[in-house]
């Protein structure tokens, strides 16, 4: 893995690498390949700041109120986070650790990434696979990560370290991945079709597999640690399986071709992206609990209960919507990316989220700041109102 140092650079696990050291070898890894080392990508971008052209003590105060104000929302826009060369069709957030918590990205360069979940900033590149990279996911305590590839593999990482630990060969495309919430365990899918199970501390042994009708696109778990969920854009429902039967025990209807499906951070609610159609199923019951039929076919969303919100990305255009999960009315829309949106993901506490698109790019919108800005703009639109009536009351008086 490659990073601003040979020691993680600016990564917390500097002070506490002992720490995690000894909870990343409660995961089996054989004999490590030693990291091959990238050139550092450009550093973390905020939205452009609008400088004035001469000092300010020389412009008249309408002027420095205005550029003031440009500043303020430039302030507010979001993280952007460079690196990647091409689309971004996966990311997510670690949850809360002891050094906080962390983002990883996928994407069609082969070159999946690691970040300060909070700032974005660039921490190292899993350096080793040799296809584009479809998914990574970070196991509980974010000590290990895991990626599948096009190269047919999925490959097992120290996260603290960032060497490679296992090398897990499959016959096709690997589209995506999981950990169990202990660790113990991994599940994989993708253009095969089917689901592969393996158990860490046996990684030599033959994973236990289960047939699929369609190639396996998302894995998600649920509250139950026996089942899991998949889907495939080649079926119009979900799949529960049964860790203890291997059989797909229950299905759960859609109304269109699955796109995707990701459980929320609290594991309340699955929610699955189907044509023009979001629909939420109770994690624990798999009970329907709500549907939105929203205006455009829907790619990729994501759900926290702490944000009250659930946000969309489309291929259809180049912005990633919010949207409130009581009424389903639209409460934001986050402009800025040069093309669709991939992948969407809330951090733990579901005070942002991040997009990954097909410009290559990654944003972390923040919702607090957002809900500031939409603030102070009805607030100076009342203002305005206020002056213009101010004005044609005075005009009458005078008239």
């Amino acid at each position: 893995m490659s990073s601003k140092s040979g020691d993680r650079g600016n990564r917390k696990f500097k002070k506490k690498s002992n720490d995690r050291k000894d909870q990343s070898q409660q995961v089996h890894s054989s004999p490590s390949h030693s990291p091959a080392f990238a050139p550092q990508p450009a550093p973390i971008q905020q939205l452009p700041q609008q400088q004035p052209s001469s000092p300010e003590k020389e412009k008249p105060k309408e002027k420095q109120e205005k550029a003031k104000e440009s500043r303020e929302e430039a302030k507010d826009g979001p993280i952007i986070c460079p690196g990647h060369s091409r689309p971004v069709p996966d990311l997510v957030f670690s949850k809360e650790t002891s050094d906080g918590y962390f983002l990883v990205s996928s994407c069609l360069d082969g070159k999946p990434m690691i970040r300060e979940g909070q700032t974005g900033d660039w921490i190292g590149t899993f350096t080793g696979h040799k296809g584009a990279v479809w998914c990574t996911r970070l196991n509980a305590t974010a000590t290990h990560a895991l990626t599948a590839s096009a190269d047919f593999s999925v490959k097992l990482w120290d996260a603290v370290t960032g060497q490679e630990s296992y090398s897990f060969t499959h016959k096709h495309i690997v589209k995506t991945c999981a950990f169990s919430e202990d660790s113990k365990w991994i599940y994989t899918g993708g253009k095969e079709k089917k689901v592969r199970v393996i158990d860490l501390n046996r990684p030599e042994a033959d994973p236990t597999i289960f047939d699929s009708q369609g190639s396996i696109e998302h894995i998600a778990l649920s509250p139950d640690p026996t089942v899991i969920f998949s889907s495939s854009s080649e079926e119009k429902f979900i799949r529960l399986w049964d860790l203890r039967t291997s059989k797909s025990e229950k299905q759960l209807d859609c109304l269109a071709p699955v796109a995707s499906i990701q459980l929320s951070m609290d594991c309340g609610l699955l929610a699955a992206a189907a044509g023009h159609h979001l629909h939420f199923w109770d994690g624990k019951n798999y009970e329907l609990v709500k549907s939105f039929k929203l205006g455009r076919p829907i790619d990729c969303a994501a759900y926290h209960s702490a944000a009250g919100l659930f946000v969309t990305g489309s291929s259809s255009e180049l912005w990633v919507r919010a949207y409130d999960y009581k009424t389903g009315q639209e409460a934001a829309i986050n402009k800025g990316h040069h093309g669709p949106c991939r992948y969407l993901a809330f951090n733990p506490s579901g005070s942002s989220y991040a997009s990954g698109s097909e410009d290559g790019t990654i944003r972390i919108w923040e919702w607090a700041k957002e809900r500031q800005q939409r603030e102070r703009s009805k607030s100076q639109s009342l203002a305005d109102e206020g002056d213009l009536d101010a004005g044609a009351d005075k005009q009458s008086s005078e008239s």
